[in-house]
């Protein structure tokens, strides 16, 4: 309702309208209240222009704005009755200038006994004068207080709707925080895990392996220890591998082949750097998601670390089977 624009065009086409009405009157005014009447509604435009349109910036400049409205609209009512149609724009007006409802009532209520005392004035202060005058005055400040408070409590309903989007706007910004927050903590936790399974226990092989090449020196078993360094090389290549493929995808590392020759080739590798024996068997295992065989291959790293670490066993044995439904991964061992 704040727009300019089309109040320019509301109370530049009403002022128009008023003034061809006053030209061609057939029973013409007399020339001092036509030009009143003219000058009347030039300088309710005028007052437009000038101040109307800046009364949402500027206080002082509605008030003037208002004051002129009410006494040029009483004038016009004066002159020439029918001049009484500007309160069709002065009333909405004083709605949207005033910034509260109990000064939009007092204007509303003063602009209406402008216009009955302009009637009264202009037909004379009999009773039948009065009585018209007050019940046309009542009738368009009912009209004007009903439609004001309606539009007001629609404009209410606005604002508070709008700082309900603002507020649904501010707590989306806050959950896609948190959204990105716990997904910064969620692949801090993954990066862990993948460095608990992949670096963490390919560097613990690399320290056994050069701790039994150190021995098989000392021992002078030079042959040994060019096994355990060949080892020792394969399992670094390994290793910087796994290191390059999270540091480059910062995804899970995949498992080439599917997960059971990676199970072979981990059994392999761990009997090689252990000297413990390990079995590897599968079933007939459906097809798995990358997701799944990951989850497998690193619990199979894991238990075969354990039995390295604590087990002292001299056989293991990895086993996967199951269903789309379901997959069981066993491992066991002979140690302690």
């Amino acid at each position: 309702m704040d727009n300019p624009k089309w109040w320019n065009i509301a109370v530049v086409a009403l002022a128009a309208i008023l003034s061809v009405m006053l030209l061609a009157l057939s029973d013409p005014l007399p020339m001092p209240a036509m030009i009143g009447g003219q000058v009347t509604l030039l300088v309710f435009v005028a007052a437009w222009f000038t101040l109307g349109r800046m009364s949402w910036r500027s206080p002082r400049a509605g008030v003037a704005f208002i004051t002129i409205m009410i006494v040029s609209t009483g004038i016009g009512t004066f002159i020439y009755p029918t001049l009484a149609s500007l309160q069709c724009v002065a009333y909405p007006l004083l709605w949207t200038i005033c910034d509260n409802r109990r000064r939009a009532l007092i204007a509303n209520i003063a602009l209406a006994v402008t216009v009955a005392v302009a009637f009264m004035a202009r037909f004379g202060f009999t009773s039948e004068a009065i009585v018209s005058a007050i019940f046309i005055a009542t009738l368009s400040l009912g009209f004007s207080i009903a439609l004001g408070l309606w539009i007001s409590h629609i404009f209410d309903l606005s604002a508070e709707r709008l700082q309900l989007l603002e507020e649904l706007r501010a707590a989306e910004g806050n959950v896609a925080a948190l959204h990105r927050e716990a997904g910064i903590v969620s692949e801090r936790e993954r990066l862990s895990r993948e460095l608990h399974d992949t670096l963490a226990q390919g560097l613990t092989g690399l320290v056994m392996i050069t701790q039994g090449a150190r021995r098989d020196l000392d021992a002078g078993s030079v042959e040994r220890a060019r096994n355990a360094l060949d080892l020792l090389e394969e399992n670094a290549r390994a290793a910087l591998i796994e290191t390059r493929s999270l540091v480059a995808s910062g995804a899970a590392v995949e498992v080439p082949g599917g997960i059971v020759p990676a199970l072979q080739r981990l059994s392999e590798r761990f009997e090689r750097e252990t000297g413990v024996a390990v079995t590897a068997t599968a079933d007939d295992l459906p097809a798995l998601d990358r997701a799944t065989e990951v989850v497998l291959l690193r619990c199979a790293q894991e238990a075969l670390a354990n039995i390295r670490k604590h087990s002292s066993a001299t056989t293991a044995t990895v086993e996967v089977h199951g269903s789309s439904a379901h997959i069981e991964l066993r491992v066991t061992d002979d140690g302690v």
